[in-house]
Parts: structure tokens; sequence; C-alpha cells
């Protein structure tokens, strides 16, 4: 039976995209060099074109038209006439379906054949040729969508900055293999609802989960024909649709659903969003959807060289900023996923190259300008990869206030010093508290650096300690891609291994990795699965590793366990002190008109390391004297926030070290109760007074705790009797009771 067809009105130029109103769906898509704009309408099935109508409208470079029968759940695409003349920018070629850029939902994949690109495969003059085969078969198709859903009052948590802990995971790799979410749910959305994972990721005690790209993206030809996957999803085709990859059901309501628990349980959602590039690739790359909608509006072309695109990504092209309706549609985007999606923030890839204004890097460019400005984003966490693979690419540091910034100085510096490389000590000092030389000056705070060992792209944590080496021979490239120089360090065996003593080293390596990224000031970031050992068996760079290589396992053996509680346990105690989540940078007061330093550091003689002091330190060993009484920080009601004084011990050289206990103003006794390379029952956990010695092992990291000594008697009593009204975290490195006991007696001692 002929279906009928649907009649068109002229509709609005705003806003774009596909807009169910209630009662019809307004199509509106830009083209600024387009000559003519067909809307392709198919069945249920999305196989069949079933109509195909020409948009007569033409507004502000807008081509826009309104259906009054068309209803949720309609498939569609977009042929778009116009030049092609690749050397002056223009690929427009009506034979190829087009996703809408503004799709809220896309459905199906790309099935590779040489119809998927603008010329002919294989010609001589290449990209030159023009191709006549339709591709529609082959693509996936938008589809209309109703957007209502019950949020039943969920909102953002704007959780404070400094009391954020980043865990940044795979939605498919987290939930794959975990034995405890129901088998049709796991890899999606849905899966990372349920309570097994939620109970993981509260039990860890972050506060909000990074996720890496959900936006649709493409898997790529060369990928698949080797039998392997785009599985990071570094290749995005729509800024607006959720990947229906991650879905059980409908993957708005799901992607929504999700939200919505997580924010529940306190738990924000981060995404990871890559505005840089497009899957559409370099001059060889398909037409999928804005090249063939306007490619010289869309993308970065070489000056005088139209044909080719400047690529500040790697990836073979960039998306350009400079162009109003290319800011446009990232700002409308990022607006969607906070207004409509309820996600609390952004992590923005090679963010660097959203920056260039003409060629340079410019931090007041218009992106960043804008994002400033907006009501909406300025509000939100936005955390900037600041980086891009052009000249002048790297700006860590270098991002405006309201921007945090993946701190990769942070993670280089931290892995060469645990690895015992020389003449680090300096640098380290700065990392942990807060990277001052790098942030404070435009009067930015400490977490303005997001603070990391590993991330997706990279070593896991396990393998950072068992490998030297990358070995990523499974992607199919001769182990040529992937970073070389990954400041790692096998502890004297490449890989896995039974030998008994090269794993315990591994393990207390691993311990003083995460201690040191816990305790330093910033905003911390752990990766799924390095808590529990995960490992890539080398592979720097699984990004197409769609298998057990990249999903995390969640049946660990015994000694994984032992780990995964020490883990909680360090994030509890960061938790639990504000001298570890400073809003501010150590810089010292004057309480009482003298000044009282809220930190010191010192040598393994117990003397303060001042001057030019730093350069004399032959081995990389350390001591941070931490103050709580003077935090010069008050909380929202005015109250001057205090904490326990902390003394912590860093020896990354290989021979253990003696640390003499500082000589202060007066006799002090801590207690220890933080050993990275011992045990609870080993000597080190114990009281030392000053002048005493510390001996500390090799490559390890020890905290010591002085209780504040407050001037009401109180106080202690009230801290015992809060206990057992309060929440207990599991195995904590120390109990709240003795502390109060402790309390107790320093004040009748006095």
């Amino acid at each position: 039976m002929k279906r009928k067809q649907m009649s068109l009105w002229p509709g609005r130029h705003y806003p774009l995209g596909a807009t169910w109103d209630g009662s019809g769906v307004n199509f509106a898509i830009f083209s600024e060099h387009g000559e003519k704009v067909e809307l392709c309408l198919f069945d249920e099935t999305g196989h069949h074109e079933v109509q195909r109508i020409t948009l007569l409208e033409h507004t502000d470079q807008v081509w826009h038209g309104y259906l009054p029968e068309a209803r949720p759940g309609l498939l569609y695409g977009y042929r778009v006439h116009g030049p092609y003349f690749p050397e002056h920018g223009h690929r427009f070629n009506a034979h190829k379906l087009l996703l809408d850029p503004y799709a809220k939902a896309i459905v199906g994949d790309v099935h590779w054949s040489d119809a998927n690109f603008g010329y002919e495969v294989g010609h001589p003059d290449e990209d030159l040729s023009f191709d006549t085969h339709d591709n529609a078969s082959n693509m996936p198709k938008c589809k209309v969508v109703d957007t209502h859903f019950d949020w039943e009052g969920d909102r953002l948590l704007a959780t404070p900055w400094n009391e954020t802990v980043i865990y940044e995971l795979h939605v498919k790799g987290f939930t794959k293999l975990h034995p405890d979410i129901p088998e049709d749910l796991r890899g999606t959305y849905a899966g990372l609802a349920t309570a097994p994972a939620i109970s993981h990721l509260k039990s860890l005690g972050v506060t909000a989960v990074e996720l890496m790209p959900v936006h649709a993206f493409i898997d790529d030809r060369h990928l698949l024909e080797k039998g392997l996957r785009n599985y990071w999803g570094y290749n995005s085709i729509g800024y607006f649709a959720p990947d229906i990859r991650y879905s059980a059901t409908d993957a708005i309501v799901e992607f929504k659903s999700m939200v919505k628990s997580l924010h529940a349980h306190g738990i924000e959602v981060i995404l990871d969003v890559v505005y840089n590039h497009t899957a559409e690739g370099n001059h060889r790359g398909p037409t999928l959807s804005f090249r063939g909608i306007d490619n010289a509006a869309y993308y970065r072309l070489e000056p005088g060289h139209h044909r080719y695109y400047r690529d500040y990504t790697g990836c073979g092209n960039t998306l350009d900023m400079t162009h109003p309706r290319v800011l446009q549609l990232i700002m409308d985007s990022l607006r969607y996923w906070v207004l409509e999606m309820h996600v609390d923030g952004f992590r923005f890839d090679l963010a660097s190259s959203l920056a260039r204004e003409l060629y340079d890097v410019d931090r007041l460019g218009a992106f960043l300008d804008i994002i400033h400005q907006d009501p909406v984003l300025s509000r939100v966490k936005l955390i900037a990869e600041p980086w891009d693979l052009g000249v002048g690419g790297y700006q860590v540091g270098n991002f405006p206030p309201g921007w945090a910034e993946w701190n990769g100085k942070y993670r280089d510096v931290l892995r060469s010093f645990w690895k015992g490389e020389g003449d680090l000590t300096a640098q380290m000092a700065s990392r942990l508290t807060g990277s001052s030389d790098i942030y404070n000056h435009s009067g930015r705070r400490p977490y303005a650096s997001i603070n990391f060992l590993t991330a997706h792209d990279g070593f896991t944590l396990t393998d950072l300690v068992s490998y030297n080496e990358k070995h990523n021979e499974a992607n199919g490239e001769g182990n040529g891609d992937g970073e070389s120089y990954n400041r790692s360090w096998n502890c004297g065996v490449e890989g896995a291994t039974d030998d008994p003593e090269i794993k315990r080293q591994r393990f207390c390596q691993r311990r003083a990795l995460i201690t040191t990224l816990f305790l330093s000031q910033g905003v911390p970031m752990l990766v799924a699965g390095d808590e529990m050992g995960r490992s890539q068996n080398g592979n720097n760079n699984a990004y197409c590793q769609d298998n057990e290589i990249s999903w995390v396992n969640w049946n660990i053996p015994d000694e994984e366990r032992q780990f995964l509680r020490f883990v909680q346990q360090i994030i509890a105690l960061r938790k639990a002190h504000p001298l570890f989540h400073r809003n501010r940078f150590f810089v010292g007061r004057e309480p009482n008109g003298k000044r009282v330093k809220d930190m010191a550091w010192f040598n393994t003689e117990g003397n303060e390391i001042v001057g030019e002091e730093w350069h004399k330190l032959h081995i990389p060993s350390l001591g941070v004297y931490f103050l709580g009484a003077h935090l010069d920080e008050v909380d929202l009601q005015g109250k001057p926030i205090q904490d326990d004084d902390f003394l912590l011990l860093i020896n990354a050289h290989h021979e253990p070290v003696a640390f003499e206990i500082p000589r202060f103003r007066r006799p002090e006794r801590w207690h220890c109760i933080l050993d990275t390379n011992s045990d609870h029952n080993k000597a080190n956990y114990g009281d030392y007074a000053s002048g005493d010695e510390f001996l500390l092992k090799g490559r390890s990291v020890a905290l010591l705790i002085r209780p504040r000594i407050s001037q009401q008697h109180e106080d202690a009593l009230n801290l015992e009797n809060s206990i057992e009204n309060s929440p207990r975290t599991e195995e904590l490195l120390y109990s709240r009771r003795k502390k109060a006991s402790m309390l107790k007696r320093w004040f009748n001692k006095r």
C-alpha cells in the first residue's frame, strides 16, 4: 500500500534540528554554501526512503520546514546540493545521505562501502573525483524524539570542587563483566545505574564519574576490517545523541534514568566530549554529515589549499571554532546536555584546539570567552585536556579562571619521581601542594589541577609498575602506536611474574603512588579498575580493544581485594580531613599579628628546607609538616575550619631512609597511621616524639598524625559521644574512638 505523503509548512529557522512541539515536527539545518536541501524520510526499519521533501524556506543560512503530520519516532536524513570543488573547500554530493548535526537520536550503524565516500575510491585523482553511488542503505538514520522525562525534582549536585573525587570510566567496560549486574544490562547506561555498580562507587567514596565519550560515534572502517572496534569512542558524529551501543532499550530515557539514579546517591556525571574533530577524517575520509552539509564552514582548511584540512588533533580534521555556526553548534550541544540531560560538567578532549583563533592558542578565544559568560555553562564543572597536536598546543596552566585542567605535569613528575629519577624533589613538592607555580599566578585555586597518575590513554596503574615498554601488538599496528616514553618501571621483570619479592615491590609501589595522589592538593582522578589491579597486559593504547583487555575484571584475587580496601581507606582519610582538600594554596597567615606557617618542608635530619637548600637534596626523600589549626579557611557559616596536624614522610629512594621527627615550638607526640611498605602489625605503627627516628623503607610513604588540641575539653567528649551517631567507614586507617581517647589524654596531661 502506498504511504501517504506528508505536507510541508514553512516552519521556523530556530531551533536547529528536528523539534517535536506536540503537534508536528519542525526541521531546520544550517548550510551557508548549499544551494538546495532535501529532507529524506524513511520507514520504521530505516531501510526504505519513503519521501523526499525539498525545504523551500531559507532564513539566515538555515533551511527549514514544518511537517504537521510528523511524530516522534520518525526516521530521517538530509541530502544537500551544491558545488563539488574540493580545491575551493566545497564537497557537496547529494548522492550521500547525511546525518543531522542536531539529531537527538541516531539509530543504526554505518555499513562501510565505497559508496560512503563523496569521491570514487581508487580513482587516479582521488578525492578530486565525484562518486554517484547512493549510500542511504549504508547509513544510520536520525530519529525524531519526544524529550519529556519526569526528573522528579532532580537537579545538578554542584559538589564543591575541593571536595570532588573523580572516577574515569567507560560505560561498557565498567559494567560488562560485573557478575551482579543483570546480564541484559551489562555494558549499558542502565547497568551503570544498578545497585551493584553504584555500591562500588559509593564504597570508594568517589563524588563524580567521568564518562568516556557517549556522543554517537563511528567505528573506523580500517578497524572493522581487522576485527577491531573504536572502543574509546573519540570519533564523534552526533553531538546531541547518546550512543545506542550503551543502551538496552531507549538510549535517551536510559541515559536520563542513569543520571537521576547517580544523583540520588550523590554522584555527579561528567562527560568526556570530543568537539575538536569529527569522524569524517581527512580529505580522503567519508561523507557522513558535516562534510556534505557545508565542508568550508564546519572545518579548518589549509589556507590557499582548501582541498586539505588543518589537523591539530591527529584525527584528520579540526572543527572550525572561528565560524559562528560551529560555535553555536557546540554551545547548543553543551546546554542541551546540562539542561535536558542533567549532566554536571564536561571534560574537553584536546581542548587547546577549541581555543585556537587563527593559528595560535588564545586563552581568551571566542569559545572560552563565550562559556565564561554563559549563565548555564559557567556554573558547571569545566575540565580541559590542555593540549593538542599543533604548534604551541601544550597549554597546561594557561586556561582562564573557571576551568580545571588535566595536569599533565603532575602525572609526569610523580611517575618519574617514584620511578627514582633524580632532581625532581622540588617539583614533587610543588605538585603535592596543588601546583601553585602553575595556577596561582592567574588567581586560580588548587582545584584547578586535576591530578592523575593514569588515564584511559596509557598504562593502567598495575601496568605502570609492571612494564618498561608498551606492548600494543594486539592493535595490529606493529607496536608502532601509543606513547613510547611512559615513565614506568617494571620492578625488575617485564610483565606478569610469580616472583614474590617483585610482586611485593609492585604492590608497595602502587600503594605509594595512590597515597601520593589522594594526599595531594587538587582534584584526584582515579581510573576504573586501578583500585583492583586491572591490567591491559602492557597495552598503553587500547582504543580499539572492545574486549577483556579493556573491560574491568571484577573477579579479583585476595591481594587485590586488600589493595581495594587500601584505596577505599586512603580516599576516606582524604575526605575526613579538610587539610588534604583545601580551597586555598598554602601561603601562611598571621593570627594575632604573629606569622604562623601552615606547612613546612624538612629533610631527613629534621631540618627545614629553605631557599638554596632545595638544590642540595641528594636523594628523593623529604617530609612535610602540615598545621591543621591554620587552614585559613572558613565554612559556609563563616566558622574557621581546623584539622589535625600531620607529618607526611616520602622516600622514593631505593634504600631505607631514617627520618628524624622535627623539633618544633614545643615537644610533640605523633602517631603513625599509614606506612605503605608495612602492615598494621609492623613496628612503624606506634607513637613518636620530636627527635625520634622513623625508619622508612625504600619507595614508601608514611603519614603521622598529631590530633589538634582544643581549648575546650568538651571537644574531646563531644567527639567521643558523636561516634555512635556518625557514619562508619569499614577498616578506616584509624578509629575515631581512638582519636577521641588520644585527645582526652592530651588534655589531661596539660
